[in-house]
């Protein structure tokens, strides 16, 4: 693996991380407003936050000597597109996590691990390898374990179908990130894609819910922790790190948020982590391993047979 595909890596990462300790921030922030309200006031929150550390990274990069200056017609659509899809996606999350439990919820949202290749397939013939189709299917089996109770089945209710729905949304933003993010300045499209998000979840918001001061104040810590962390941060570190990442591996990276909020929940909650849980977490890290191992074994199954 070459330095800049490790450094997409360790960011994409960190995202999961941020991502991992978020969902309690999200439920939480719901029960002193509505889904679309607290997308809204998170999103704006993160694009506050990115004006200036944008114009940070630009004086910056503008220093360096091979800097170009990116298409601004371009950089323009990647936002407005980026955004509408993180818009429908998370607003399909929030709104399921109302009547679904938040381990199903992580588990179907985690699906996109198998809808970003299938999709990847399917619209630009991109096949990751065998190797990396054996990563998916060990993160899925390892996901089940991670959030779905034992000896529980598995029926699709009217929540349930929304989160399903943010699964099909995210596997397009991550495919849109990737088509944009090497062509476009990242922070700026982070940037961007928070103000789509969070402009047209306050227009519904104020259309179709009841804001109040008290219910801002009341969620204030979930509201700084989804717009800073989990929004500003989070998302900018999947747009730098998806640049130089195969969309397929950095599925299965973002997935590890299920890990993460499994080990935080048990680090801060004093939650207990149950065999199989802690089975999951094994079999999920070692998909990552996999993956990122998965150019490694191309290139030595490709010698292999030059040689014979």
């Amino acid at each position: 693996m070459d330095r800049k595909s490790l450094r997409g890596s360790l960011l994409l990462l960190l995202g999961s991380v941020i991502w991992g300790a978020a969902f309690v921030a999200q439920r939480v922030g719901m029960d002193h407003m509505g889904p679309y309200t607290f997308n809204g006031i998170r999103m704006l929150l993160a694009w506050l936050v990115m004006v200036p550390v944008t114009r940070i990274f630009e004086a910056k990069n503008k220093k360096a000597p091979d800097y170009t200056e990116p298409d601004h017609r371009e950089q323009r659509l990647a936002g407005v597109l980026c955004g509408a899809l993180l818009f429908i996606a998370t607003s399909l999350q929030q709104m399921g996590l109302v009547t679904t439990t938040a381990g199903k919820a992580g588990f179907i949202t985690a699906l996109y691990v198998v809808l970003v290749p299938v999709a990847a397939w399917l619209l630009f013939r991109k096949n990751p390898g065998k190797v990396i189709w054996l990563g998916v299917a060990i993160a899925v089996f390892s996901l089940w374990l991670l959030c779905m109770p034992a000896g529980g089945g598995f029926t699709l209710q009217g929540g349930d179908l929304l989160v399903l729905g943010c699964a099909v949304c995210f596997t397009f933003q991550i495919l849109c990130v990737d088509h944009y993010a090497p062509r476009v300045s990242g922070v700026r499209l982070a940037r961007d894609e928070f103000f789509v998000t969070g402009g047209l979840s306050m227009l519904i918001a104020l259309a179709t819910e009841t804001i109040t001061w008290e219910g801002v104040r009341d969620a204030l810590i979930p509201i700084l922790y989804a717009g800073v962390m989990s929004g500003a941060v989070g998302y900018t570190l999947q747009v730098l790190g998806q640049r130089d990442t195969d969309p397929t591996v950095a599925s299965i990276l973002m997935c590890l948020e299920a890990v993460f909020a499994t080990l935080t929940g048990a680090l801060l909650l004093g939650e207990k982590m149950k065999a199989r849980e802690a089975a999951g977490c094994i079999l999920m890290f070692s998909a990552v391993i996999l993956a990122q191992l998965s150019p490694v074994i191309s290139s030595i199954r490709r010698n292999g047979r030059s040689h014979r």
